[in-house]
């Protein structure tokens, strides 16, 4: 997964409220997907199984058309995207396009580290 500076870019914590889903105890894996995106279909596996493996991380997944102004609210301009958040829902990594298990996990790594009360 590549950081783009979404920290930067992004600086406001999603929540509940935002994400339709409750975020997960220590990270949340935030995927955005469409209806007829194969590569969303792969990620999603790819995220639910590494989700599965680390306690405390949920994967969200969410409707890029049904939720157009989250997208445009965050620049989502592709799907999947991919938005890594810490336990209190910051972004500290985004990619887009299918992730690999072992990028998603190095990424997860980094929210896993933030702690809750960084700035």
């Amino acid at each position: 997964m590549v950081r783009d500076g979404a920290e930067e870019r992004y600086g406001r914590a999603l929540g509940p409220g935002d994400l339709g889903a409750e975020l997960g105890e220590r990270a949340t894996l935030v995927q955005f997907s469409t209806a007829f995106c194969q590569p969303c279909r792969a990620t999603r596996r790819t995220l639910a199984d590494v989700a599965d493996m680390v306690a405390g991380v949920a994967h969200v997944e969410i409707d890029a058309e049904r939720n157009l102004s989250l997208v445009r609210d965050l620049g989502v301009t592709a799907t999947p995207t991919v938005l890594v958040l810490d336990a209190a829902g910051r972004v500290v990594r985004r990619a887009a396009g299918q992730p690999r298990r072992a990028d998603v996990i190095a990424a997860l790594g980094r929210a896993l580290e933030t702690p809750a009360d960084r700035p």
